[in-house]
């Protein structure tokens, strides 16, 4: 019976041509040997099953060839080639740093750099696992590695570069391996397994090559593992068995789903895959990555991306056609929020199910911005508010919108629910009216205000859902004082935490009637007026509900200088506390409490 060999011995490259993905640095080697350029010392970098030892023992082989081919590789016949390709070449030793780290070895090692070559140009020396050397060992090889005997050459290979000591890399030629790309792995599987007679599927050894994660001496090994399992013939369902992998299949159906909007058939769906033993953070990192594929596949300009087989390839274009890209965007976020949170999640299984419920929920035809949840409906309003908005009798409203930087005001105005752009305040106090009772109007500019407040119209900050008001004038209902001071408390006990710092001030503010219908609020300076003047529409929709009249208007003034209360000393802050409240006083007298000055 013929011995077995591992594919990974058996097709270990013996030529730079043979070499897989290292194109760029085979050339180079080649180079230097054809122009008989040579260093001293080389290291070899990059992971694990790249060829950094292949490609050492290639260039061994190839700067002692005696008759060397034009294209820079061995011959393959002479004595040294014979005697390298048989294992019994005295020229070449490979040391194992990884078992032989000490000090001692490496002393063996020198004395054997002190015998010339029998046969040959050069004596090599490759190290393996470099880094695995001890601090005293590395420091006995410095001398030695930076003025070898000339017929003496290192190659020194390591997959952590970093634990190599900056001496030692100075006085080396470094040359890093890059990954096996999937492309790559897949055509030289291809190549060996036609070379044994096996029959395999592109999709088959696409999953191998992915497993492998740019290692091909790992994808051999996975190769080897397959073969054994399929008898030979490898397709990708029994490559999924066997790996413990999760078919794209599912993802393209619950994807299907997910368009339909069919949330019980992704429910079962993902059981089924729970009854099949795979966990719920690989179903769903699988998932986000099925959805990353179809935005790369839905450009055509990203297509190399999609690093699948051919007939997979077709299959992520058509689905992705289907798909609008505010959807994939959508379900990414959704499964990468359910990659982070499945961790912490006491309930993963629920995690994994309402991730899947929302995507269920997308619509390719929703335009709404949102966060991936529900679709955003917009309700309009079934009654009409333009009856709302007329004025009451005696009193005048401005249809006109402002221009950018002024706005109309009038003196008693009831202003609609809805107000766009347009801040309505009070230019002066109430004014008498004339004629039928209309009020004279007049445009109020924004700058009277202060030099700190912008001309154009401010942002409307919306505190609150729109409410609409089902009632009319006629059932307007009387009002006091005390009612606008409370629904006043109420709105800013309703305001968010982020506006803490105004709501505190605004608490200190009392809301005075000085009209019928208008109450006025004083502000200390122009900062304070322009942010009232921003929540004044909000703030009139919410007292109109709640005191069930609607011509409540409010206006808003700076205070005057004198006005304004500057308190310098404890007992000024305390005669102001019992001006507000007078059971501030009885309190202090029933704990006999003194101020401080």
């Amino acid at each position: 019976m013929q011995e077995y060999i591992v594919s990974a011995r058996k097709y270990r490259p013996m030529t730079f041509s043979t070499v897989v993905g290292q194109s760029a640095l085979t050339t180079t080697l080649k180079n230097a040997i054809a122009s008989d350029k040579l260093a001293h010392a080389y290291l070899f970098c990059g992971p694990r099953g790249v060829g950094k030892t292949t490609c050492a023992r290639i260039f061994a082989k190839t700067i002692n060839c005696l008759s060397p081919m034009e294209d820079g590789e061995s011959c393959g016949q002479c004595e040294s080639c014979v005697a390298f390709d048989k294992g019994r070449s005295m020229n070449i030793h490979e040391l194992d740093a990884a078992s032989n780290n000490s000090v001692e070895d490496i002393r063996e090692l020198i004395k054997q750099v002190q015998i010339p070559p029998q046969t040959g140009r050069y004596k090599v020396f490759i190290i393996d696992e470099v880094h695995m050397l001890s601090s005293q060992a590395f420091n006995a090889f410095l001398k030695t590695l930076e003025e070898p005997p000339s017929y003496v050459i290192f190659i020194l290979a390591t997959t952590e570069k970093h634990k190599i000591l900056p001496t030692i890399l100075s006085r080396c030629q470094v040359y890093d391996f890059s990954r096996m790309s999937v492309e790559n792995t897949v055509a030289h599987l291809r190549s060996v397994a036609e070379k044994e007679g096996y029959t395999t599927e592109d999709d088959a050894l696409q999953l191998i090559a992915e497993k492998a994660d740019g290692g091909m001496r790992d994808a051999l090994s996975i190769f080897d593992q397959m073969v054994s399992f399929t008898a030979g013939e490898l397709t990708y369902d029994k490559v999924c068995a066997s790996l413990n992998v999760l078919s794209t299949e599912y993802y393209f159906r619950l994807t299907d789903h997910f368009l339909a909007q069919e949330v019980a058939p992704c429910m079962l769906l993902f059981n089924e895959v729970l009854c099949k033993g795979f966990d719920g953070s690989n179903f769903i990192a699988g998932l986000a990555n099925h959805m990353r594929q179809l935005l790369v596949a839905k450009d055509a300009s990203t297509l190399p991306l999609l690093e699948v087989s051919e007939k997979t390839r077709q299959r992520y274009c058509e689905q992705a056609a289907k798909c609008s890209s505010k959807f994939i965007y959508r379900a990414i976020k959704l499964c990468n929020d359910c990659d982070q949170a499945y961790r912490q999640s006491h309930n993963k299984r629920l995690q994994v199910e309402i991730c899947l419920i929302q995507c269920a929920q997308l619509s390719d035809a929703d335009d709404a911005t949102g966060s991936g949840r529900c679709p955003g409906k917009i309700l309009k309003p079934i009654f009409n508010l333009g009856a709302l908005a007329q004025p009451a009798t005696g009193t005048s409203v401005v249809t006109k919108p402002a221009t950018p930087g002024t706005t109309t005001a009038g003196t008693t105005t009831a202003a609609p629910v809805h107000t766009p752009h347009t801040l309505n305040i009070p230019a002066t106090q109430p004014s008498n009216t004339t004629g039928s009772g209309a009020a004279r109007l007049k445009k109020f500019n924004l700058k009277q205000l202060g030099p700190s407040i912008n001309a154009a119209p401010p942002t409307r900050i919306t505190e609150e859902k729109n409410t609409e008001i089902d009632f009319t004038d006629a059932d307007n209902k009387p009002y006091t004082q005390e009612d606008i001071t409370f629904q006043w408390h109420s709105y800013v006990g309703r305001m968010p935490q982020e506006r803490r710092a105004m709501a505190m001030r605004m608490r200190a503010m009392t809301p005075k009637l000085i009209s019928s219908n208008t109450f006025e609020i004083v502000a200390n300076n122009p900062q304070i007026a322009q942010y009232l003047l921003n929540l004044k529409d909000n703030i009139l929709k919410t007292m109109r509900q709640n005191l069930c009249n609607t011509d409540i208007n409010m206006s808003v003034r700076i205070a005057d200088i004198q006005e304004v209360r500057h308190i310098t000393s404890k007992p000024a802050l305390y005669q102001m506390m019992v001006q507000h409240n007078k059971n501030v006083q009885r309190l202090a007298e029933m704990l006999k409490l003194e101020i401080c000055k």
